[in-house]
């Protein structure tokens, strides 16, 4: 069986899912930094890459497809994969209040896996948040190409989806920064972006944010924008307020047309009222009139000095006919719902295993699934029909009924479905 680390009381239960090799790169750094309050779940097709990750728990997918040698910077292949161990990774999400999908963009693995996840995951009822990256442009257009169309399939699964764009790292990096330096720099500002929202509901602080505050802002939004701040002396608070609203990570926009911003403001013991005030209030006048702005004020003796700021805008495209609409019932309709019944584990699988995944001799009969198509042909989500997405497709992984790959090509497109510039011509 599958066994998590018992939650804390009363607490969200949060899970941090990193896909392919720069996902679960940023997960290691997570670990590394200590990211409190939250699961670890490593999701990768390179049975090596796996093999030394720090998550608490591992699941290599596409073994039968990819024989554990990753899956070759086709994302078509990366979506395979992680159908073919969608059981699994289902199994690993059940009952988490909110899940962060985070991935580098441009790749196999990441580009294809992640929206299979994430859409798992909304399946699951959890408020699901993408945290992914977009390559430098010296990687290559073909790779800048892939990782557009994937954030496309992604953004249409996720209840929020927020891009870091490594070439705004450029702007703040100094010339003698080395190739490595600059990967890690963008692992930090992947782990800052999970950090500064997790933080909030983890976290007991001068001023609470808990979970329903956090669904409210960011629960079928779209599009997001994160900005981090730091400042130190006299005015800090207003250096690191204006820092967040104006930071290069803001990728050729403000925040001026969110609905909704969450605000974390972390200091030293001697953090004043006054302070907060100034800079919600800046903040506040850079947002949008009608913004909804939750903040959460966090104690962090390390700091000393320093005042750490951290903004999530979101809302940027509510009534945006251009967004890809997947029929997946709302975040509060699915928590109205009874919980699901965890699907039946196979004989004998009472032991946690390395690496979820099904072994050669194939898996147990299980009953068809339900399948949908919309005028076009096009798959809908599965459709439970009150029944968990484990009961629908059964206990194993390896006889569930094929779906298209959103990366599949199709003669009726130059580049398949949706405009999605992958598959076999």
């Amino acid at each position: 069986m599958i066994s998590f680390e018992e939650e804390l009381a009363g607490g969200a239960n949060i899970k941090v899912v990193g896909v392919g090799g720069a996902g679960c790169n940023a997960l290691n750094n997570m670990v590394k930094n200590n990211l409190n309050g939250v699961d670890f779940i490593a999701i990768n097709t390179d049975r090596q890459a796996l093999d030394k990750n720090a998550a608490t728990h591992k699941v290599q997918i596409g073994i039968e497809l990819t024989r554990g040698l990753g899956a070759g910077a086709n994302p078509e292949k990366g979506w395979h994969a992680a159908m073919e161990n969608r059981n699994d990774i289902a199994r690993l999400l059940e009952g988490a209040d909110m899940v962060f999908v985070t991935a580098g963009m441009g790749g196999g693995t990441g580009t294809g896996a992640a929206p299979v996840v994430a859409e798992l995951a909304r399946e699951a009822g959890a408020l699901t948040v993408g945290v992914v990256s977009k390559p430098f442009e010296f990687e290559g257009r073909p790779r800048m190409k892939n990782a557009h169309s994937g954030l496309e399939a992604l953004r249409a699964r996720v209840d929020t989806l927020i891009v870091i764009p490594n070439d705004k790292l450029l702007g703040i990096a100094n010339q003698n920064m080395t190739l490595l330096e600059a990967f890690r720099e963008a692992d930090n500002v992947l782990y800052n972006a999970t950090k500064g929202i997790s933080d909030l509901i983890t976290i007991p602080g001068l001023v609470n944010v808990d979970f329903a505050d956090v669904r409210t802002i960011m629960s079928d939004q779209g599009m997001a924008l994160m900005g981090a701040g730091i400042g130190t002396g006299k005015d800090r608070a207003v250096h690191a307020a204006r820092q967040a609203i104006s930071s290069p990570l803001l990728e050729d926009t403000s925040i001026d047309g969110a609905r909704g911003i969450l605000v974390n403001i972390t200091g030293g013991e001697d953090m004043g009222l006054m302070e907060i005030n100034e800079a919600i209030r800046h903040v506040q006048e850079a947002a949008h009139q009608q913004a909804n702005i939750i903040f959460g004020a966090v104690i962090d003796p390390d700091l000393k000095d320093a005042l750490h700021i951290t903004v999530v805008a979101t809302g940027f495209d509510r009534g945006d006919e251009q967004r890809e609409v997947i029929e997946v019932r709302s975040s509060a309709e699915r928590r109205n719902d009874a919980p699901p019944e965890p699907p039946p584990l196979e004989p004998g699988y009472d032991e946690v295993p390395q690496y979820a995944h099904v072994g050669s001799g194939g898996a147990a009969k299980q009953p068809p699934a339900e399948m949908a198509t919309n005028d076009g042909g096009r798959p809908k989500p599965w459709k439970s029909g009150g029944r968990s997405l484990g009961d629908i497709l059964g206990s194993g992984n390896a006889q569930a009924p094929k779906r298209r790959s959103p990366f599949a090509a199709s003669p009726d497109s130059e580049f398949g479905p949706g405009g999605y510039p992958f598959g076999r011509k």
